[in-house]
């Protein structure tokens, strides 16, 4: 599965959030709804969000350094990490917050026209997002289901932006009923429900975001298809004959760390071994092409060989 960044679906939701961030606080300005302010920090927060994602991946293409052999590119995995932490703070526990406070002291939605048309404004301007994010994770999610492919990817980039617009258009919808509830009893309690109701979801999605950028950045091993793949071009059938243990270790999404101990032949010499050694090492990399670094230890194969 490829690592690539969704550059695409991320300047897409950076521009919707803007966007929908000044309408909701314009709307939150005339009417006074929580639930406009609640998703107007929220929509804030996304934007902020997609800034850090594109620093991230900027940062990451920096050269490898003597203090840093293997190169920066776990700066995506931060940087997505980071996100889930904008995410539960700013946009989940603020909109907790201004939930709680309305429900305790309500007051009558004013000027209705307002959120309700800056609602249905952000669901079409997120559902653009959304469908760009959609369009570039069906080019690399193959067969996977939605929930596989945010759990198995590599690349944190397009299930952040996935996840972010999913719960900003389910946080709208929310908003809306929230605000129409409101509107139609004459009881600004709905609207503090609405948005409470939005901040249980923020909250939600980015503990599930900390997660999935936690176990990528404690260090996940390659795909089991790339895994298998690896261990049928190390074997050619005559100087290797096997792998005896390997292990594989994600650099960074398009990183791929390769380390095998190889069965060679007893009686073969140490130049047949190199040249093998060398030709396998190329295969690896003709079949995965994200195998950027990798070491190969030749050994003489006494026991049925392990993973």
């Amino acid at each position: 599965m490829s690592a690539s960044g969704g550059t695409k679906a991320i300047v897409a939701a950076l521009g919707a959030n803007l966007a929908i961030a000044a309408a909701k606080f314009v709307a939150f300005a005339f009417s006074g709804s929580s639930s406009m302010l609640a998703e107007g920090v929220h929509s804030l927060a996304d934007s902020g969000n997609q800034g850090l994602l594109l620093l991230g991946g900027k940062k990451a293409k920096r050269e490898a350094t003597p203090e840093h052999p293997f190169g920066y590119g776990r700066e995506r995995y931060i940087y997505g990490f980071l996100v889930s932490i904008v995410l539960f703070t700013i946009g989940g526990v603020f909109a907790l917050y201004e939930g709680y406070e309305k429900i305790k002291h309500p007051h009558e939605v004013e000027h209705w026209y307002w959120p309700v048309g800056v609602l249905v404004f952000a669901i079409i301007a997120e559902g653009f997002s959304f469908r760009t994010a959609i369009n570039e994770s069906n080019e690399i999610r193959g067969k996977l289901s939605w929930p596989q492919f945010v759990r198995r990817a590599k690349a944190p980039e397009l299930p952040v932006v996935l996840l972010e617009d999913f719960g900003a258009l389910v946080g709208l919808v929310l908003a809306l009923g929230g605000v129409g509830i409101a509107l139609l009893t004459g009881d600004g309690v709905w609207d503090g429900i609405g948005t409470l109701c939005i901040g249980v979801l923020l909250v939600l999605i980015a503990l599930v975001l900390a997660a999935e950028t936690k176990s990528l950045l404690l260090g996940e091993a390659a795909d089991v298809t790339e895994v298998a793949k690896i261990r049928e071009a190390v074997v050619d059938g005559e100087t290797v004959t096997g792998v005896i243990h390997m292990r594989t270790l994600h650099l960074g999404p398009e990183e791929l760390l390769v380390a095998a101990k190889i069965a060679v032949q007893h009686d073969d010499t140490a130049a047949e071994v190199a040249r093998a050694i060398d030709a396998a090492e190329a295969r690896i990399r003709e079949a995965v092409p994200i195998a950027r670094v990798i070491y190969l230890e030749p050994d003489i194969l006494r026991t049925s060989p392990t993973s």
